[in-house]
Formats: C-alpha cells, sequence, structure tokens
C-alpha cells in the first residue's frame, strides 16, 4: 500500500446520508438495510455530525436483552421521537479528498475513529473513508503467498 495514495482514490463517493430532522428509526432503517456502520449526518450538503451503528445501539433499551414484547414496543417508540440531531456526534473530523492515507491512518490511529466523511474545500460532502477501506487497500496490495 502506497502511503501517499490520495484519500479521494479509495473513498466511498455513493454515501447513504440523513438529515439532522430525521428521527432515528430511519438510521434503524439504513442499518438494517445496507452493510455500513456510519451514517454522515448532512444538511445542504455540509456535514453536521456523524451516527456509528454503536451509537445507534446505545439508544436501544438495556432491557432489549431479554427481547420482550414490551421492549420492542419500547425500543421503536424511543426510535420514532428521537432525532438524528440528539444522537449524532457533532465534532467531525474531516478529510479532503487530496489528503494522503498516511493522514487518514493518523486521524484513526490517534483519535480511534473507524470513519471520516471526506469533504471539498467547501466544506460539501464528497465521500467516506473508513478502516475497512484501508486494511481493504492493504490485504489487496499485499502479495501474500
Amino acid at each position: 500500500m502506497n502511503i501517499n495514495m490520495k484519500v479521494g482514490d479509495i473513498m466511498t463517493t455513493d454515501v447513504l446520508t440523513l438529515g439532522p430532522n430525521e428521527t432515528m428509526d430511519k438510521v434503524q432503517d439504513v442499518f438494517k438495510k445496507y452493510n455500513i456502520h456510519h451514517i454522515p449526518i448532512v444538511e445542504n450538503n455540509k456535514v453536521r455530525g456523524i451516527i456509528s451503528k454503536t451509537d445507534y445501539l446505545k439508544v436501544l433499551h438495556g432491557f432489549t436483552l431479554f427481547k420482550t414484547q414490551k421492549s420492542d414496543s419500547y425500543n421503536n417508540a424511543i426510535l420514532r421521537s428521537l432525532l438524528t440531531s440528539e444522537v449524532m456526534t457533532q465534532q467531525v473530523a474531516t478529510l479532503n479528498p487530496e489528503d494522503t492515507l498516511e493522514i487518514a491512518a493518523g486521524f484513526f490511529k490517534e483519535n480511534l475513529f473507524h470513519a471520516l466523511p471526506v469533504v471539498d474545500e467547501a466544506g460539501n460532502l464528497v465521500g467516506i473513508i473508513t478502516t475497512y477501506d484501508l486494511i481493504n487497500l492493504a490485504f489487496s496490495a499485499s502479495t501474500i503467498t
């Protein structure tokens, strides 16, 4: 893997996003339908926050462990009443498509992030890069025999 490669070379550009006024049941729908773990919260194409699958799971009622009918209805009521803006991480680090993978890896390593939105010079969301992207690139580029 070339650490001087650009973030823009491997980032995902078809990013699933939600708005800050969407309810958490929309987050649940996205996580159930797609194999992703992070959803940028975007308003006017600007990143306002991010919700991870861990954030979503923390919202769910603790008694869901027992899978009772009441716990499921309780969770559904909570998810319908909470907005993404109430759950999202608001202080979101971002990268630029021209940043190197070394910079991205440094962010992941130092901050224990698992995903970073990628924005252009105007601050508009253009992609997302994850630790999975870096691992996938490292192993696809390796010549392990």
